[in-house]
């Protein structure tokens, strides 16, 4: 549709993914039509307390559900896809296209959220195309990544065409036989591309990122040396690196159990699907190895990122129930910490070595190997797409800036590429692109109960690290306090003695009753009216300063005030006890 006889400019959104790691969720909008492009999650820090998952803010999808009109999802890393169920209960998204693994692992969490009768689920395969609306028509092209059945999508709009990489490299030896399809790129490129948006996650790594097959001979010599049982943990998804464990488990005359949730759904539908071949005999429960020699074992394990409740940490805890450390285990990280995870990481290797594991870990060990490409990577995309606008993606805002760089480097100019946040609004038309506003962006913080509101994450925070105070005062109608004030702590250090803490705090509240009552009790011949709520804010203010200023808290303050019966001449607002937390 044109406008005028001139064609429209395409909205680019994204709403996570930009200056972070994780959340990859991106809006397609044009003509009043949106499609989206992954919808993915973040993990929590450790001061995140009792947060499961990070979501992108999705407000402006909830208010604008009824321009619509599908997905698309390049491959099933959680990434991308693991906000998907949780955003289906906000509002239905028509239909959802993407590769047979990605698909095959996201009903089994759309099942398990309840929200499968809120879209329609369709396979794809290389160079498929399917339409979207009015406004999208969708080519996929098999691409290399370090899970199986992953995408580049093409997106031919009223705009122009335009290429989002998805996570890529150029991998000429992929473990199971699908390369890159070059040609498609390339005709692309001829036919011309209006804009390209890319993976920046390695831009500030030189060269070529190694093939996915240089991790087997590094793999198969640590095997080769192992003398006891050998634990291998990596990514739950890495389908291509538990084909190669799973051959030398074969080649090595092991058998192999397999530990934790992901994994173990992972496999399942890798191995229904053709991704994952081996035969049943390879694979044993866990607890029919006691008679196993340790020679002959291999266990393969979530928890390469040290996360708290994975099947590695609850091992090195000493938690898990059927699996013990022993002296002459050997353990595999085959994965590098995900930034942000490097402390989990290291702390989870210290207690592994103090039982007696050997731990092999680290770069130098080639048995781990990026799925996203390096500079060399990034130049040979562009030079085989051959975009007119360019827009880096996937990245902190470090990697955003080098990628744009290396794209000037390859002639692409500067004006005719933008450095975004997410929310930002980026508009592509045949002759420019520009940053055209800010939607709501930010953070949703998710448990197990929903979502976190505002303010509860700073009041976790400030329990962990401060503590809690709570205050109990009764207080008369003369506007006295009718006892001591009772006061308990969790948490909170503090060399105060509790008694003379009790008279510290009846000091701190008598000037705000002395020279305020007034201000909140009236008389109105034999009534009195009191607004108790107003008291109580003065007085939490009182104790707020007196706690940081006299004692040095900072604590969580929880004051409780409990007011006189009502007798039937007086009138009191508001309830009896009036409760307030005040950090």
């Amino acid at each position: 549709m044109t406008q005028n006889g001139v064609a429209p400019a395409l909205k680019i959104i994204p709403l996570g993914g930009l200056h972070e790691i994780g959340k990859n969720t991106c809006v397609f909008e044009i003509n009043d039509e949106i499609l989206l492009l992954d919808a993915g999650l973040a993990f929590p820090s450790a001061s995140m307390h009792g947060v499961n998952i990070i979501l992108p803010d999705m407000t402006y999808l909830r208010e604008n559900r009824h321009k619509i009109k599908g997905m698309i999802v390049t491959h099933g890393h959680e990434d991308h896809i693991g906000g998907i169920p949780f955003h289906l209960k906000q509002f239905e998204i028509p239909v959802i296209y993407g590769p047979r693994l990605a698909m095959a692992m996201l009903e089994g969490k759309m099942d398990e959220a309840g929200v499968r009768n809120r879209t329609e689920i369709r396979t794809v395969r290389p160079r498929d195309m399917v339409r979207v609306g009015n406004s999208f028509l969708v080519e996929f092209i098999r691409n290399t990544h370090s899970i199986a059945d992953s995408f580049t999508v093409a997106l031919h709009t009223p705009a122009g065409v335009i290429i989002h990489t998805g996570d890529f490299k150029f991998d000429h030896t992929p473990v199971d036989g699908e390369f890159y399809d070059l040609q498609k790129l390339a005709e692309y490129g001829e036919k011309g591309v209006l804009c390209l948006i890319s993976d920046s996650t390695n831009s500030e790594v030189p060269g070529f990122t190694p093939s996915e097959r240089s991790v087997f001979p590094n793999l198969d010599r640590v095997f080769a040396q192992a003398k006891g049982r050998i634990l291998v943990t990596t990514f739950a998804s890495s389908v291509h690196r538990i084909n190669m464990i799973l051959e030398l488990a074969k080649q090595h005359g092991r058998v192999v159990s397999i530990l934790g949730r992901s994994m173990l759904n992972v496999i399942a539908h890798a191995r229904n699907l053709g991704y994952i071949k081996c035969e049943d005999s390879l694979l044993q429960p866990l607890h029919t190895l006691r008679q196993t020699p340790d020679d002959k074992i291999i266990i393969l394990t979530t928890g390469s990122q040290g996360e708290p409740m994975s099947a590695l940490s609850r091992i090195a805890n000493g938690e898990h129930a059927k699996l013990k450390i022993r002296k002459g285990d050997t353990v595999v990280f085959s994965a590098n910490p995900i930034p942000g995870n490097t402390i989990s990481v290291v702390n989870l290797i210290d207690k592994l070595m103090m039982q007696g594991a050997k731990v092999i870990y680290g770069r130098e060990q080639g048995i781990h190997v990026s799925g996203h490409g390096c500079q060399e990577d990034q130049k040979l995309m562009i030079g085989l797409t051959r975009p007119k606008f360019f827009l880096p993606v996937h990245g902190e805002h470090r990697m955003l800036v080098k990628h744009s760089e290396t794209a000037q480097k390859c002639g692409i100019p500067a004006e005719n590429m933008v450095i975004i946040d997410n929310g930002d609004i980026v508009e592509v038309s045949r002759d420019s692109i520009r940053v055209a506003g800010k939607v709501p962006s930010g953070i949703e913080l998710m448990t197990r109960d929903g979502i976190v509101k505002d303010g509860v994450l700073k009041e976790r925070q400030q329990l962990a690290e401060d503590g809690v105070v709570t205050i109990a005062a009764a207080i008369g109608w003369d506007g006295t306090l009718l006892a001591q004030p009772e006061v308990h702590l969790k948490g909170v250090v503090t060399t105060v003695d509790r008694s003379l803490l009790r008279k510290l705090v009846q000091e701190a509240i008598k000037p705000v009753l002395r020279d305020r009552w007034q201000d909140f009790a009236r008389r109105f011949g034999d009534n009195t009216e009191v607004d108790w709520v107003g008291l109580r804010t003065q007085i939490e203010t009182a104790l707020r300063r007196f706690l940081r200023q006299e004692l040095q808290i900072n604590s969580l303050l929880v004051f409780l005030m409990q007011t006189p019966e009502e007798p039937a001449e007086v009138k009191i607002s508001p309830p009896k006890v009036a409760a307030n937390i005040a950090p």
